[in-house]
Order: C-alpha cells, then sequence, then structure tokens
C-alpha cells in the first residue's frame, strides 16, 4: 500500500506539480499540520494519503472524514465517540475518529463545511491533543496529525465569519496548493496515457494507444472537473473504442464538440450586419456567453473564467440578457 502511494507514483512533471512535490517532500516527515487547498477533482486526497504513508506515522491508521458528508446531530459523537450507556442505545463503546487515528494521520477534507460549534471544539483538541468521548469522566490523550483540505478560500470564510480565524491560522500551518488541470497541461498526456492502462485492464479493452488528433482535443478541453473529470472522460472513451487506438469519435460530445465549435469560429466570414454593430455584436456576446455556460457545464463562475472576465461582469452580462429576454431568474 506504501508504494501505491509513495510521491514517485503521483503523475505529474508540470512546473506546477513539482512545486507541490517539493513542498510535500519538506513536510513529510514532521507533524507538522497541512492545510491542503484546491479545486474539487485535483487530487487532494491523494497528496494527503502520499503524506501519509511518506511519513513516520505510516503504520498507524489514516482516517479520511468528508466534512461535508455528516449530520448536524453526529458531530459530537463521530468525532469523539462515546462510552457504553452514554445515551440511549449506546450499548457498547465506540472510539471517535480522533482516538482511530491515534497514532495516525486524520484527514478532514472540506474542512471548510465544519459548523462553527465543532470549530471550537477542534480548536481546543489543536491545543490540548485530548478529547473527552460522550459520557465519559475524563480526558483521553491522542497523538494525531492533522491535515484539512478545501476547495473554499478560508480567509474569505473568515471574513464572513462562517469560519473561525484562530482555527484558520492553527490548520494554515504549511499550505499545499493543487493546481486546476488547466494549470498543468503538459501532465494531461501522462495522465490519459495512465487512465486508459488501468480502464483498459479493469474493463478488458484492446485499446493501447492514444491518436495524435484525440490526444489534441483532450489537450484543447478546460476541465472544470480537472483530474477527476479527465479520469471520467477516459473511462468512458475506453469503454466506447473498439479498436487498439483511440480515436475521437470515442470522446464525449462535450470534448469532441468543442474543437468544431472552435474551427467553425474561425473558419467564419464576415459582412456588414444588417441590423447594425451594436445589435450584431449584443447577439454575439449572448452566443458566447450560451456558449461558456454550455462547456463550464452551468458553472458560471467556470465560465466567468473561460471568457477571461471577472465573475461580477458575466453575472451583469448574463442579467442584461436575462432582462431582455423576460427572464428574471439569474
Amino acid at each position: 500500500l506504501q508504494s501505491q502511494f509513495d510521491f514517485d507514483s503521483l503523475i505529474g512533471r508540470s512546473p506546477a506539480m513539482n512545486v507541490v512535490f517539493d513542498r510535500l517532500k519538506s513536510v513529510a516527515k514532521s507533524n507538522a499540520t497541512v492545510l491542503v487547498l484546491g479545486e474539487n477533482g485535483t487530487g487532494k486526497e491523494l497528496v494527503t494519503r502520499a503524506l501519509h504513508f511518506n511519513s513516520d506515522r505510516r503504520k498507524g491508521n489514516f482516517v479520511a472524514i468528508n466534512c461535508g458528508a455528516i449530520a448536524e446531530s453526529l458531530w459530537e459523537t463521530e468525532f469523539f465517540g462515546h462510552v457504553k450507556g452514554a445515551y440511549t442505545g449506546a450499548e457498547r463503546a465506540k472510539p471517535g475518529f480522533f482516538e482511530q487515528a491515534d497514532g495516525g494521520t486524520l484527514f478532514l477534507d472540506e474542512i471548510g463545511e465544519m459548523p462553527l460549534h465543532m470549530q471550537v471544539k477542534l480548536l481546543r483538541v489543536l491545543q490540548e491533543r485530548k478529547v473527552r468521548p460522550l459520557g465519559a469522566e475524563k480526558d483521553r490523550e491522542v497523538d494525531v496529525r492533522i491535515i484539512a483540505a478545501t476547495n473554499k478560500r478560508l480567509e474569505e470564510e473568515v471574513k464572513a465569519e462562517r469560519f473561525r480565524e484562530d482555527l484558520f491560522y492553527r490548520l494554515n500551518v504549511f499550505p499545499i496548493e493543487m493546481p486546476p488541470l488547466r494549470e498543468r497541461k503538459e501532465d494531461i498526456p501522462l495522465l490519459a496515457q495512465h487512465f486508459l492502462e488501468h480502464f483498459r485492464k479493469e474493463h478488458h479493452r484492446n485499446v493501447q494507444m492514444i491518436k495524435q488528433e484525440t490526444m489534441e482535443l483532450l489537450l484543447d478541453y478546460p476541465y472544470p472537473g480537472n483530474i477527476r473529470e479527465l479520469k471520467n472522460i477516459m473511462e468512458q472513451s475506453v469503454l466506447l473504442e473498439g479498436s487498439e487506438v483511440l480515436s475521437p469519435a470515442s470522446l464525449p460530445s462535450i470534448v469532441a464538440k468543442r474543437q468544431t465549435r472552435h474551427k467553425a469560429l474561425q473558419n467564419a466570414s464576415l459582412c456588414l450586419p444588417e441590423e447594425g454593430l451594436e445589435a450584431y455584436l449584443d447577439e454575439v456576446e449572448r452566443k458566447l456567453l450560451a456558449l461558456a455556460l454550455e462547456e463550464a457545464n452551468d458553472v458560471k463562475k467556470e465560465a466567468a473564467r473561460l471568457l477571461k472576465v471577472s465573475y461580477r461582469s458575466f453575472r451583469h452580462r448574463l442579467k442584461k440578457f436575462d432582462e431582455w429576454s423576460g427572464n428574471t431568474e439569474h
């Protein structure tokens, strides 16, 4: 299992990923708290597991928790556990996440989703290294390394009073920023070939390599879902491909259509618009907004990025056309 999460097994040769590798190697052997930042699908949990299995804690448990998936009523018992008879139905003692990870690593994914009342309790554990299960009379010492991850900007969450400032500084000891796939295009061929090999074996397919034209389409796509989206694209393509070479026809339409649109725009001939310049430009703008939304899977922030405009400007432009069409929802 350790070799599976060795740093050398992490895929990437781009400058952006070399920075990540350097930071991972610098902090792996320490007990420092690490905060992994990045968009959804960038591989935050993968590098967190690599940190654990390349640390002196590798023989201990790696306990991964999604803070966005815990019911409000279960936070305390899940994190701190309970003793037998702590409440009606507690027929046996149950260790919480902290005790499960004792001697190892506790990974708190989506830490920005943690409610404020639990942030206070987490801060106390970080300060005192002790927990008290529900129904217990005494605290119990825990030796746990905390690694947290989020797709949110916690500085902004602090300003909005949704995240405690003191907890933020406790977690932000050693930040590692995971780059989005669009900023590490050099790694797409490596990742695509890796996923092709994986799914070829898993699904017993004959496809061996990726056609150059197919790779050009993969390189051109913006990947709002990052590595996770590329992985899904490759699995679907491998399942559809019947030959030994992955052709463009096997790619999902959202990838294949992108280059078709680009070529159509490049080959379009211009003429003086009968409706006048302003009306013509408005129509072009409306179509580009719709195209960006389609390619971004209706994620407005990603559509704004594709158009290289601010999110505020994008929303303003979208609202303008919604009002013209009589649609007040935006």
